[in-house]
């Protein structure tokens, strides 16, 4: 007797490969996911590759540094490059150019915090006229290239005296000069409640007393994040301190690295990059401390509005 299939009975039961767009589906999510993730690690690789060629280099005599040698690591492994770098150059001491960029830094970070944030709050929480109008071409400013105005800046600091001193790489800081901080906190605290003002000029307090008891408070997330990139930018700065300053003492560490190279003919590459890693490391240490506060400041609350 032939035996009939049943409307229940199972293609595989019968034989029949069964298809099933679910498993197929899932099979190409894993391939694609595994393509991706060894995507990043080759980008990954490429974008770390000068970083760790620094720091191995660093560790390599000047003899194998360049000059086609391909070796990522020395067989002559020494720690030479660092004293080197740690005595110093031209009659200053190593510890003279970090205390240097130290001032540069942390003068650029009070000056910001101190001169943004007023400004900021002129900008978001009172009206005066044309307050639009001097908002906007604040933001223009933005779009005006650095390198238009050095020389302009450069022959007003010489008539006043003040080339090979900190005030023109610091005065800028205090006095808003820097748009983008300014809209940060501007744009941070049109996002607060409105209600907080109302309810404290009810009280008696006046644009100071709000501003130093109710804003400045709320506003952490946005004054850390600016101390941040401040820090960053100042201490990294190169064109500024070349510009203004003329005397070894007053060097920062980035004019620092080019003395290694202008003292003798033959340049020390090895110091010069060991002294690199030296000056990147207050910076990266300063950045995985707070890299939370710039997530929160900038990407989640610094740009609301």
């Amino acid at each position: 007797m032939t035996t009939m299939a049943t409307p229940t009975q199972s293609a595989t039961d019968t034989g029949t490969p069964v298809y099933n767009p679910k498993s197929e589906s899932a099979g190409a999510k894993r391939a694609k996911s595994t393509l991706f993730h060894i995507a990043a690690l080759i980008l990954t690789g490429i974008v770390l590759y000068p970083g760790l060629w620094m720091i191995a280099s660093a560790f390599k005599p000047n003899s194998e540094i360049g000059g086609g040698n391909t070796s990522l690591w020395s067989e002559n492994f020494s720690f030479d490059n660092f004293v080197t770098a740690l005595d110093g150059i031209g009659g200053v001491s190593t510890m003279q150019f970090f205390t240097n960029s130290l001032i540069l830094a942390l003068g650029a970070v009070v000056g910001t915090i101190l001169s943004a944030s007023v400004s900021a709050y002129a900008f978001a929480r009172i009206k005066f006229p044309g307050r639009s109008v001097f908002f906007g071409m604040m933001i223009a400013t933005l779009l005006l290239p650095f390198h238009v105005v050095i020389i302009p800046q450069y022959i007003i600091f010489q008539q006043l005296g003040l080339v090979d001193t900190y005030i023109p790489l610091l005065i800028g800081k205090f006095l808003a000069a820097d748009a983008f901080f300014v809209f940060l906190m501007v744009q941070f605290m049109r996002g607060l409640p409105a209600e907080l003002d109302e309810a404290a000029r009810i009280d008696g307090a006046g644009h100071v007393r709000i501003f130093g008891s109710i804003m400045l408070p709320l506003m952490k997330p946005a004054l850390i994040s600016t101390s941040i990139f401040s820090f960053i930018w100042s201490w990294n700065d190169f064109l500024g301190p070349l510009l203004y300053l003329n005397t070894p003492e007053k060097y920062p560490l980035p004019l620092a690295l080019r003395l290694f190279q202008d003292q003798t003919q033959s340049s020390d590459y090895g110091a010069m990059i060991a002294m690199s890693v030296l000056a990147l490391l207050p910076v990266l240490i300063f950045f995985l401390i707070f890299q939370r506060y710039i997530v929160e400041g900038v990407s989640t609350q610094g740009l609301k509005g």
